[in-house]
């Protein structure tokens, strides 16, 4: 959004609007993550009256999250990167009647609601005037906490953040000195997740994950990424899974294995 008020609630959410007095006008901007990160959620909610909500969880366990969209273009799972679209600023709730804005939360990974930071600096409650450098995916945006500032240092991520709330490791393989790939498990979904997570985040590299179910279509998260490739996720209920992926030439392939 551009230049944007906000008004906060009785915690430490945030309501943003152009301004104060803008009514519906601000309905159909565009929203952008606030930083690199994987959607947990995008679904429209009835019971908490967020209507349509989108939720990422960043780097270091922390959650943002972005309700009432009038639209949303990010699926649960999407890996996306800070400045890119997620949705649309709307008024969409089963519970409330307003006028368009975004909620926004900063959460830490247990869930609670944190004082939100914008560039640095903790958000003024209950109240401050401020201007989203966000704007059409340029700038330097808002962030739940700033990212790492050593490229070459050690990989900031762990297999379970980028997997999400729950996942729990089972399995892993060495891909040289590069890496390893990882295969993890969620009791409370049913779901296998695998990544392949760099040992270092030098620039970026050629990378693939992928996980095939016995019977099913193989899924792949491939590309150029600095410190991991994947979330993979599907569902196994006692059947084989084949897991594996890549870090430039280092590769490794599972058999059908884990037929839990």
């Amino acid at each position: 959004m551009g230049s944007t008020g906000s008004d906060a609630h009785t915690g430490n959410e945030i309501d943003f609007n152009g301004s104060a007095t803008d009514g519906d006008r601000d309905r159909g901007k565009t929203v952008v993550a606030a930083a690199d990160g994987t959607v947990v959620m995008s679904e429209y909610r009835t019971t908490d009256g967020f209507g349509n909500v989108v939720k990422i969880r960043h780097s270091n366990g922390n959650v943002t999250l972005y309700a009432h969209l009038d639209s949303r273009s990010v699926p649960s799972g999407a890996k996306v990167r800070q400045g890119q679209k997620i949705g649309a600023v709307g008024k969409t709730s089963a519970k409330h009647r307003m006028s368009a804005h975004l909620h926004y939360e900063q959460r830490s990974a247990s869930g609670a609601i944190l004082p939100a930071v914008f560039n640095g600096a903790t958000f003024r409650y209950p109240g401050q005037t401020l201007t989203s450098n966000n704007c059409a995916g340029g700038g330097t945006p808002s962030q739940p906490q700033p990212q790492p500032s050593q490229p070459s240092s050690k990989n900031p991520y762990s297999p379970e953040q980028v997997c999400g709330p729950g996942y729990k490791q089972i399995d892993s393989a060495s891909l040289g000195s590069q890496g390893r790939a990882v295969l993890l498990y969620s009791s409370a979904t049913g779901q296998n997740c695998v990544t392949v997570m760099r040992n270092s985040g030098s620039g970026k590299v050629a990378m693939r994950a992928y996980l095939e179910v016995k019977g099913q279509a193989r899924k792949t998260d491939a590309g150029s990424f600095q410190y991991y490739a994947g979330p993979v996720r599907a569902k196994a209920p006692r059947t084989c899974v084949k897991w594996g992926g890549a870090i430039g030439s280092a590769k490794y392939d599972s058999p059908f294995e884990h037929c839990g």
